[in-house]
């Protein structure tokens, strides 16, 4: 059902209400018609009747009634953008909008709502909040402007309570908080989801997981989401994804200079009286992180996340291994995994990063989190990661759980488990081997995690660790200081960071730096030699009457080994036999 919008109308007449009797009303309610009353319209009601059914602007503009401060109810007067809003509402099956605070963004959304319900029969709707008060808060707006909607354009009442409704068309509208669970096992016409960029990561994730399902049982069910922005959260992946056409949402964007009265007098008030940070989020409607991020706020901005080439039970894939090497037999691509194992509480996760640490800068390939996964199977996860990226290096966090790592050098087996040595009253020290004073894993102490956070800055902002996943991407934008060192921000996570953070300090140790440096050496050694084999002039022969003559290879000049060979093949073999 598409709207003219040049052919809305006002109505030409007053409309004169029904009068019911009592024994007609819901639950004597007098403001609400119950179910299965039967009633006669006048012409001028069914003419209006129709025209609100086709037009939902036509119907919020003319019969939407609202309780304002000052004037107490009065009819909904809206704004130029309020009018938009809902015509994107209506036309797109998918739409987000993103919207600074107090610009009547529910009283908008509550109007079309009440529209679907009354002129559309058998629609399932839930109104989600990142608070389950604060959907029923909606719910009960939907109600108030229904009551105070005249008779024959209401349907009758099957139910009424705070946290649903249903009306006799069979068209119903429940209100729940924002979780996995809200809707799972129902089948929806339309989902609204309110302030959605203050539901926690995880959750938003988990019900998204649960929702598509749902939404994908008929072909025309909608999603609308409307919020403030609130940092870098799947808000923001999913308002990001829809203006560089990576989904399918139709975006809407209200910024306050579009409220009449709102000026930059008013901007300059409204700053005075709360802070300019604090604008600029919830007027000018920027994405921005917490404050005293780890990672600067500007090179927070300016980092750019990928899509994962590779979703699995939590692994999120960004770059395949890379398993040619230098000679067939084996690869000499290095990786390394760093392991942040879970509390146990508080719904935290266990996590990893999968690092390129073959060159500089460090990249980023694959991560992985999970609130499930157990101390018992985490192990699993963690060695067949490592067995993919080429027997990866491992280093285990034992603080709350030293199960995984004893598991992985236990029960795998696993070779490149790296230990660290606490010996001699001197701080870890990464390590390799098995002597005394050696753990199989590290402990997260003040002094690791201060190194780390310092490292990690100076990687990321120097441009030599490069992150991609988004996850990681928006743990780092919560991740902020608080008192003398770095954790998430109350409601978030940082299980992703802190694993970054491992990795940090694992590069500043001399066993990480000896095993770097002398990979990269041989492969640029051997990159060198070969690129002289590729380029090499037939050789001229220099006889000066020695014994072992010498040939002219790249301009220097080599001596012949033994046997013919040259020094560079020579060279060469050693360094493949390293």
């Amino acid at each position: 059902m598409s709207i003219e919008k040049s052919t809305i109308e006002k109505p030409v007449i007053d409309i004169e209400d029904f009068e019911i009797d009592s024994k007609e009303t819901y639950r004597d309610n007098p403001l609400l018609k119950k179910a299965g009353v039967k009633i006669e319209y006048t012409q001028e009601q069914v003419d209006e009747y129709i025209k609100c059914s086709k037009d939902p602007v036509y119907f919020a503009e003319n019969y939407i009634k609202i309780v304002n401060v000052d004037e107490g109810l009065m009819k909904f007067k809206m704004w130029k953008f309020q009018k938009e809003m809902i015509r994107v509402y209506h036309e797109n099956r998918f739409s987000i909008t993103k919207c600074p605070r107090q610009v009547g963004k529910t009283t908008t959304s509550v109007a079309y709502l009440l529209w679907l319900t009354l002129f559309t029969d058998t629609q399932n709707v839930a109104v989600l909040a990142n608070k389950g008060s604060l959907a029923r808060d909606i719910l009960g707006k939907y109600q108030l402007a229904y009551e105070n909607l005249p008779m024959f354009l209401q349907q009758g009442v099957v139910v009424w309570n705070k946290g649903n409704v249903e009306l006799e068309n069979g068209s119903k509208i429940i209100a729940a908080s924002t979780s996995s669970s809200a809707i799972r096992g129902g089948s929806f016409n339309l989902v609204f989801l309110d302030e959605f960029a203050f539901v926690p990561n995880n959750i938003a994730e988990e019900f998204f997981n649960s929702v598509y399902p749902v939404i994908s049982s008929g072909k025309t069910s909608k999603i609308i989401i409307v919020s403030t922005p609130n940092g870098m959260n799947l808000f923001y992946k999913l308002w990001m994804d829809a203006i560089n056409k990576k989904n399918n949402y139709k975006t809407f964007e209200i910024h306050w200079s579009m409220v009449p009265g709102r000026d930059e007098a008013w901007k300059e008030e409204t700053i005075r009286n709360t802070s300019e940070r604090q604008f600029r989020q919830e007027f000018e409607t920027e994405f921005l992180g917490s404050s005293n991020t780890l990672i600067s706020g500007y090179k927070l901005q300016t980092m750019v996340y990928r899509d994962p080439v590779v979703i699995h039970d939590g692994l999120r894939i960004y770059e395949q291994p890379i398993k040619e090497g230098v000679n067939e037999s084996k690869s000499d691509h290095l990786y390394c995994i760093c392991v942040d194992v879970s509390e146990g509480k508080n719904l935290d996760c266990s996590a990893f990063q999968v690092i390129d640490i073959s060159q500089t800068p460090y990249r980023q390939v694959a991560s992985y989190n999970s609130s499930s996964i157990t101390p018992i199977l985490f192990p699993t996860v963690i060695y067949n990661t490592a067995r993919l990226y080429n027997d990866a290096y491992v280093l285990v966090e034992i603080n709350n759980n030293p199960q995984v790592a004893d598991s992985l050098h236990a029960d795998f087996e696993y070779e490149n488990l790296w230990k660290v040595y606490t010996g001699n009253k001197k701080p870890q020290q990464l390590s390799a081997g098995f002597a005394r004073g050696i753990q199989m894993g590290l402990k997260m102490s003040p002094q690791v995690k201060a190194i780390g956070c310092s490292n990690l800055k100076t990687l990321i902002e120097g441009d030599k660790l490069s992150v991609c996943d988004f996850d990681t991407y928006s743990e780092l934008t919560t991740f902020e200081q608080q008192k003398n060192s770095f954790k998430a921000a109350d409601g978030a996570h940082d299980d992703l960071v802190m694993s970054l953070v491992i990795f940090a300090w694992v590069s500043t140790q001399q066993y990480f730096k000896e095993i770097v440096n002398h990979d990269i050496r041989k492969q640029i050694q051997l990159e060198q030699m070969n690129q002289m084999d590729e380029n090499i002039l037939p050789a001229p022969i220099i006889d000066d009457g020695l014994e072992n003559p010498f040939e002219i290879m790249g301009g220097d000049i080599w001596e012949v080994a033994n046997g013919g060979d040259t020094y560079a093949s020579f060279i060469r073999e050693r360094l493949n036999n390293l």
